[in-house]
């Protein structure tokens, strides 16, 4: 005859006690499973996540050294490019607008006048043109980490100011060889810069958006930065208020026209056009949120359509 007998439960073996009642006979408090996150794009229309972009600013650092490595990578003159580029525009000019067709420069020199000129928009014109196709360019970097979008563009633009600061000193040096001495407007002149830098960035984000949906954008950019350049007063005066005509008009519709012309006045000593500049500023301002605000709404499917 079997007789049965009944073991208290707080003397069960610990292997067969509950985890629960386990951890508690051990003083350890019972721990709830974590929650469940979920990752998942932003919808709709998003500001600029300015702390975002800082905290990758080391990446954002390094993509631009990345681009100006690539850029002069296997080439004899390496970074001499960034000058010569400009010079050989400016030796072009100055012999078929400067000496034959005898376009006026005012009381300047027409190649100082005409690389002042060049200067800022070889790189507005670059710095669009590799922001175009810069997320394009960067499909397997986009399609495997995550990242802010955003820190592709600015990098192409960034590139472009280390050419730009390099040929700047040519500037330098034709201004003492023609014996131009700059007045206290030449303080404007990184301000200035800057606005241009900002109209890079707003024109070349929003075209490298348009860019990975409609792909013929890569060959509308370059005819319609050919167009824009004589459409500004690079390589010639601006004409005057009373001039009227169809100049005047697209001059007023051409927000590089006015910082352009800004630029050249404050490095120059020339007379500054305070109200074209505030209104190419205001334009450019409109341009930059309006680039970046369509690239926000669009990046959530670049992965998808590149």
């Amino acid at each position: 005859m079997s007789t049965s007998v009944q073991v208290p439960r707080d003397e069960l073996p610990l292997e067969s006690a509950p985890r629960e009642e386990t951890l508690a006979a051990e003083g350890e408090p019972a721990q709830a499973a974590p929650p469940e996150t979920v990752i998942g794009p932003a919808r709709g229309w998003q500001l600029i996540n300015v702390r975002e972009l800082w905290r990758f600013r080391e990446l954002i650092c390094f993509l631009i050294w990345r681009d100006v490595k690539i850029r002069y990578k296997q080439t004899v003159l390496g970074a001499a490019w960034a000058v010569l580029q400009p010079v050989m525009m400016m030796v072009v000019m100055t012999i078929f607008f400067g000496h034959m067709a005898k376009v006026s420069s005012g009381d300047l020199p027409y190649a100082v006048f005409v690389y002042a000129g060049l200067l800022p928009w070889t790189f507005f014109a670059t710095a669009v043109g590799n922001s175009a196709n810069s997320i394009v360019g960067a499909e397997r970097l986009i399609t495997k980490i995550y990242f802010p979008r955003l820190a592709i563009p600015f990098a192409s633009v960034g590139a472009a100011v280390v050419d730009f600061a390099i040929a700047l000193g040519l500037l330098v040096l034709l201004m003492i060889w023609y014996g131009i001495v700059p007045g206290f407007g030449a303080l404007l002149a990184p301000l200035i810069f800057g606005v241009i830098l900002l109209a890079a960035v707003g024109v070349g984000t929003l075209l490298a958006a348009l860019n990975v949906s409609y792909r013929d954008f890569r060959y509308v950019v370059p005819f319609m930065i050919q167009v824009w350049m004589f459409a500004t007063p690079t390589i010639y005066l601006q004409p005057t208020e009373g001039s009227g005509g169809v100049g005047w008009l697209l001059l007023n519709l051409n927000p590089m026209a006015g910082l352009i012309a800004a630029f050249r006045a404050a490095c120059l000593g020339g007379p500054i056009p305070w109200g074209q500049l505030a209104v190419s500023s205001a334009v450019v301002v409109l341009v930059f949120l309006a680039g970046c605000f369509y690239f926000r709404k669009a990046e959530d499917s670049f992965a998808d359509i590149i």
